[in-house]
């Protein structure tokens, strides 16, 4: 019997990752699996290792480029609304693994919460918010963070305070395998004032970013002293397309996706605005974008 057979209600076979991406491309997961509790997938995790099959989480699909040959073993996702869950107590708010990063700054600044409002607009959840290390105007998720319970590869519950997390530019220690539960302390404002912040920048965000067709944003982390998106610009690069993959007009650090696209013309455009930026301006980018 197939390792996944006894998961068999919460399970999809060769089922296709694109719609569950921004982008909208690449291939199937050889195992796609949806579990509806904390134990389901401690089960499926250990399981994994003991089988030896790899094992992804995928969470909002924000920030995740799908090859087009797919994916081999177990793809995770926590859209289960037991993975969704946040509580507040005092000035720490608790968030599950598959909350909505939006969820979570909308719920700080209904609770007079301050210190997430300029979040707003960064799309995907808090798992994987946390490990990048999500940021907007200098203000780093990671600097609110006071404790975070992981799950290890081998299906392991672990939990580490503050004095054990590092947190730095688009990138933490967080290496396990995804994050369950993360707490943070936050600091009291009035809400109506958080509200008008969250907004003002919500708007801000808008205004810069495509919105109207599947595109993948921050595709370049910025290099140190310049600007990843201004030295696409200055490269020319902003409109060029391959196939069906774009560079913004808009904004030069994002790839739009036409109909038609697939995960080879992301990578061949990836590809040439490197090689342009690096003939132009002698400096290397280093993709944000993860690659599967």
């Amino acid at each position: 019997m197939a390792w996944y057979e006894e998961f068999e209600p919460i399970v999809k076979l060769n089922e296709p990752l694109g719609p569950y991406t921004w982008l909208g491309l690449g291939g199937p997961a050889e195992v796609l699996a949806t579990p509806h509790s904390l134990d389901q997938l401690l089960e499926l995790v250990k399981r994994c290792a003991q089988e030896g099959v790899p094992v992804r989480v995928l969470g909002g699909g924000s920030h995740v480029l799908v090859r087009d040959e797919g994916v081999p073993g177990l793809v995770i996702r926590l859209a289960d609304e037991s993975f969704q869950r946040i509580r507040c107590q005092g000035q720490l708010l608790t968030a599950s693994a598959g909350t909505r990063l939006a969820h979570l700054v909308s719920a700080a600044v209904e609770h007079g919460l301050g210190g997430l409002e300029n979040l707003v607009g960064i799309p995907g959840t808090v798992g994987g918010a946390l490990r990048t290390n999500a940021s907007a105007q200098g203000n780093e998720i990671g600097r609110w963070v006071r404790q975070v319970v992981l799950l290890t590869h081998q299906g392991e519950v672990v939990t580490r305070d503050q004095s054990e997390l590092l947190f730095g530019y688009r990138q933490s220690n967080l290496d396990e395998l995804l994050v369950l539960e993360a707490t943070f302390q936050l600091e009291p404002a009035d809400p109506a004032e958080l509200t008008r912040s969250m907004q003002k920048h919500w708007i801000a965000k808008r205004a810069e970013q495509p919105s109207d067709q599947p595109c993948a944003g921050y595709v370049f982390k910025n290099p140190r002293g310049y600007d990843a998106a201004e030295l696409i610009e200055q490269a020319g690069l902003k409109g060029t397309r391959i196939g069906g993959a774009e560079v913004s007009s808009r904004h030069a650090n994002f790839i739009l996706t036409h109909p038609g696209a697939t995960a080879r013309d992301v990578l061949r455009l990836v590809e040439l605005i490197q090689s342009r930026v690096r003939e132009h301006a002698g400096v290397e980018l280093e993709l944000d974008l993860e690659i599967w």
